[in-house]
């Protein structure tokens, strides 16, 4: 558990003061993982916010995938000619 606050949560002080805390007993694994999860809430609020924006614009959404899709289409064709050129393989 304390592995993932040290991860996410951005209060680095406030989670060794947790630590120090259910070390030394009073802090049980019920009020940590509670505190855990309104950490992850907040930090994947954002998130959630941009995927309902782009459900709502579906012309974004499709034109955002196929900019992506274009994008890693040629990045591929290049890493193929490469690894064809190395392997001589590049015939026409």
């Amino acid at each position: 558990m304390f592995t993932y606050l040290d991860a996410f949560h951005p209060d680095e002080a406030y989670v060794r003061g947790l630590k120090e805390h259910y070390q030394s007993g009073g802090l049980g694994d019920g009020t940590t993982k509670k505190i855990l999860e309104e950490c992850l809430q907040e930090l994947l609020a954002p998130i959630r916010t941009q995927r309902a924006e782009y459900l709502n614009d579906k012309g974004l959404l499709l034109d955002i995938l196929r900019k992506g899709s274009e994008v890693s289409r040629e990045k591929s064709e290049s890493v193929l000619y490469d690894v064809k050129e190395a392997f001589g393989l590049n015939l026409f």
